[in-house]
């Protein structure tokens, strides 16, 4: 007998059970489906960011920072510690903890909603039917009205160096290490590749970042990633750009190394690690998702075609998160969750994907939103810049945290801010305040009006609004028009 629903959710990610929990909230019959099993075989919620992305690269970050922290900066402040020693398994024992409370989390939050959460894995069969297998093979027909693809992403590999799961790992295996290796190396200087990077870095591994590219971040504003690049230079990451994997061995024996063979611009070079992360980006997963019969379309690299409101090609089915266009981004995910939810339901509701935040997770953290000057100078645009660095932050300087700047971009003709990019601690939250600002077409003066409070992290948005228009109070006026 086939279950029916008013809309059936594929996937438990952040874009499909905000998706679902939304949905429910608003009176509708809803299903969850999640084909993740956890270590005792029963069904986990939350997708690649709770189980495997966001939440536990999150955990081993701030783990690790406070350990390089302890480590080497502790005695600036007059703390004296005989040693410092790391316990590898019971750091990974904690990021588990944390990523077991908030899946356990989200069922909670399906049994509150009356979320119908579903084990197995599916298969659109129909516009309106989704074929569920479970673990031991039985199916199982659900009906709705409505159907909703959140069915995320995976790693991506290349062939010169494939994955074997113990000396060659994706980023998911990088959590998992048991130990420091001594030589580390990650292919891709991406944030994923840059946060792995980082934490084992910061426990004592000497690491090498292969990353084919010339140009360092590409997608952040070119000053923001210079002073990154000589940030994580100083912290001990050797970042190799215009590197080309081409090859790699892995060596015999009971204890592997792989030697990876890579091009440059002085020629053919080979370099040999303990651990080598593939960190190369992910692909929308859609594998066995799409029955042939379902004119759902992908393009050209497998993403599902959607608009605006991230409906498919066929009526009725909507997809959401990292299997449809834009940045593989949590957040992203999750207000497409609630958009598609609610115009289910009748509502009016829009994403504006011209505001959404970017940010790499390393020490300083790098956040940003909106244009960047290269942008602004391709597209014509006049524009004014200020900037504020921390070193002249009263609270940064008191924190020992003053690495990094902030930087706003405003209109030179309206003053309404176009963007903002920030390298520094908190930068993540500093930059949701710009988010918000530019929600409401603020411009760089009404920052400037706003009164902050003293001594905050957050005076450094406020100066750098004030250096746009040439009222810096703490630094030299910067303003600048091109």
């Amino acid at each position: 007998m086939t279950k029916q629903y008013d809309v059936v959710v594929i996937g438990s990610g952040p874009g499909g059970y905000v998706a679902a929990i939304r949905c429910a909230q608003l009176g509708l019959r809803t299903a969850c489906i999640e084909k993740w099993l956890g270590k005792d075989n029963n069904t986990v919620y939350g997708g690649t960011c709770l189980n495997v992305g966001c939440i536990p690269s999150k955990a081993l970050l701030d783990s690790s920072h406070k350990y390089v922290e302890a480590q080497q900066h502790f005695d600036v402040h007059g703390i004296k510690l005989n040693t410092v020693a790391i316990d590898v398994p019971a750091m990974v024992g904690r990021k588990d903890k944390v990523v077991q409370q908030l899946t356990t989390g989200v069922k909670g939050l399906f049994t509150a909603n009356k979320v119908d959460g579903i084990a197995g894995t599916a298969k659109l069969i129909a516009k309106d039917r989704v074929l569920v297998t479970d673990h031991e093979g039985n199916e199982e027909a659900l009906a709705a009205k409505h159907i909703i693809i959140a069915s995320g992403s995976v790693p991506m590999d290349i062939p010169p160096t494939p994955i074997d799961h113990e000396t060659i790992v994706d980023s998911t295996g990088a959590l998992e290490f048991q130990e420091v290796p001594k030589r580390l190396g990650v292919i891709g200087a991406g944030a994923i590749g840059l946060e792995l990077g980082s934490v084992w870095s910061r426990l004592g591994a000497e690491v090498t970042v292969l990353e084919a590219l010339d140009d360092f971040l590409p997608a952040v504003d070119r000053q923001i990633a210079r002073e990154g690049l000589k940030i994580f230079g100083r912290q001990g990451l050797s970042i190799k750009l215009g590197a080309r994997v081409t090859g790699s061995k892995l060596s015999k024996g009971s204890k592997k190394t792989v030697t990876v063979e890579y091009t440059d611009t002085d020629g053919e070079q080979k370099i040999q690690f303990d651990k080598l992360i593939v960190a190369v980006g992910r692909r929308p997963y859609t594998g066995t998702l799409l029955d042939d019969s379902v004119a759902v379309e992908l393009d050209e690299q497998g993403y599902i075609l959607v608009d605006e409101q991230c409906a498919t090609t066929v009526p009725g089915v909507y997809a959401v998160g990292d299997v449809v266009r834009g940045p593989m981004l949590a957040h992203k995910g999750m207000e497409e969750g609630v958009m598609v939810a609610e115009r289910i339901a009748g509502k009016k509701t829009q994403v504006n994907y011209d505001l959404v935040p970017s940010v790499i997770y390393t020490h300083p953290e790098i956040a940003w939103v909106g244009k960047n000057e290269a942008e602004l100078k391709e597209a014509g645009t006049e524009y004014n810049v200020g900037s504020f660095p921390f070193a002249a932050s009263g609270r940064a300087l008191a924190a020992n945290d003053a690495d990094g700047m902030v930087k706003l971009i405003a209109d030179a003709r309206t003053d309404r801010i176009l963007g903002c990019h920030i390298i520094g601690a908190s930068a993540a939250d500093l930059l949701q305040q710009i988010v918000i600002a530019m929600e409401f077409s603020a411009s760089a003066e009404d920052i400037g009006l706003t009164m902050f409070s003293h001594p905050t992290l957050s005076e450094a948005i406020h100066e750098a609004a004030l250096a746009a228009n040439g009222h810096a109070i703490h630094i030299g006026n910067r303003k600048r028009r091109k």
